[in-house]
């Protein structure tokens, strides 16, 4: 409890940087400019492997956009189903739309990193929109009139909806635009995290142009660390408004993550590699002692819900080796110990967690 009240103490003295915009007036003007002018190049990538049931849907979700200068790449990874078809069907209606297919089948963030190639040369700003996923109309038009607000602003944001939830609040209103090392504070200080996912950001090509492959095929979570590490050179924005939608389906990665809890190694690693570009010396440790606590609380809690299975196990310890923090059977008893003396205080804390892990664990399967 002394270590979180006084990370706390420390992360109040965080001042509120948002940069105060006339808002309504320069917008309206902006965006008159944009839809009746010359506006900027968007292109858009949609990776797909076996996903015929909501390709369409994903698709004439762009086609539906009030902003229509994009261009548009489907990248399909060796789909066995319908998937490439429907793609082709739709790019011989419009010439926006062009195809790829991969000559043998990626893992997951390895197709991403392929979709980010394709982007135009003479694109300005850049979007990728996962199959299953789907932007509301005026996506394109309101991010992209926040982002040519200032030529500092590398990455743009908003709230989206994930099936019936909205995701990704924790900025004060308006605060649209924002230091992206301040960002990058709350997120390791308070876990005010606004990146979402990758269907809901927007990015400045050249910052994409700039790194590749753009995300870090080892880490399941990239997206949030390539938002991470550009931040160090960037400003945010964030659009407070609910612009994309983020499908909640049971074979998923994102549920497969879950049951693993890929995001705590992720939010380590992130913290191991970043930490030290937005913290104090001081900060970075009590961040680190917090995560690591966290960490071995959380498989505590999995050793005794029975997780035995070598696959979980080992990719937790190895993430741990990997991060430098290293795994320790005397910290995992230590924790256990503890979690015990929780368990017979508060049973049926212990039980909702139980009964959590397994209802993942039997939607979970991987893709």
């Amino acid at each position: 409890m002394e270590k979180v009240a006084s990370l706390r103490t420390i992360s109040r003295g965080i001042a509120d940087t948002h940069y105060p915009w006339s808002s309504n007036v320069d917008d309206n003007r902006l965006r008159g400019n944009l839809m009746t002018g010359s506006s900027p190049l968007v292109s858009i990538v949609t990776p797909v492997y076996n996903c015929e049931q909501y390709l369409p849907e994903c698709i004439e979700s762009v086609l539906a956009q009030t902003y229509q200068n994009w261009d548009y790449t489907i990248i399909d990874n060796c789909s066995t189903d319908g998937s490439l078809a429907i793609a082709h069907r739709y790019a011989e209606q419009d010439n926006r739309i062009r195809i790829c297919k991969n000559s043998k089948h990626l893992r997951a963030i390895a197709n991403h990193n392929v979709a980010f190639r394709q982007i135009s040369p003479e694109s300005k700003y850049s979007k990728m929109v996962f199959a299953d996923d789907w932007l509301f109309p005026q996506c394109l038009e309101e991010m992209v009139v926040l982002a040519e607000r200032d030529s500092s602003i590398g990455i743009v944001s908003a709230y989206g909806l994930q099936g019936d939830k909205v995701m990704w609040a924790g900025l004060p209103y308006p605060s649209r635009l924002v230091s992206g090392h301040e960002v990058c504070r709350q997120f390791l200080l308070e876990d005010t995290y606004v990146f979402g996912t990758a269907t809901s950001l927007l990015f400045r090509s050249d910052l994409i142009r700039g790194r590749d492959p753009f995300y870090d095929e080892s880490n399941l979570h990239a997206d949030a660390e390539a938002c991470v590490a550009l931040s160090k050179n960037c400003h945010f924005a964030f659009a407070h408004q609910i612009l994309t939608y983020k499908r909640v389906r049971s074979e998923s990665l994102g549920m497969l993550s879950d049951d693993i809890n890929t995001l705590i190694a992720g939010n380590l690693h992130i913290l191991i590699v970043h930490g030290a570009d937005f913290l104090t010396p001081e900060e970075f440790e009590i961040c680190k002692r917090r995560q690591t606590l966290e960490y071995y609380n959380f498989l505590a809690v999995s050793l005794l819900q029975g997780r035995r299975d070598a696959k979980f196990w080992n990719y937790h310890k190895q993430k741990l080796k990997e991060d430098g923090v290293g795994f320790s059977r005397i910290r995992l008893a230590l924790a256990t110990l503890k979690r015990l003396g929780r368990a017979a205080l508060n049973p049926h804390e212990t039980l909702e967690k139980v009964n959590k892990h397994k209802n993942r664990a039997s939607l979970a399967r991987p893709e």
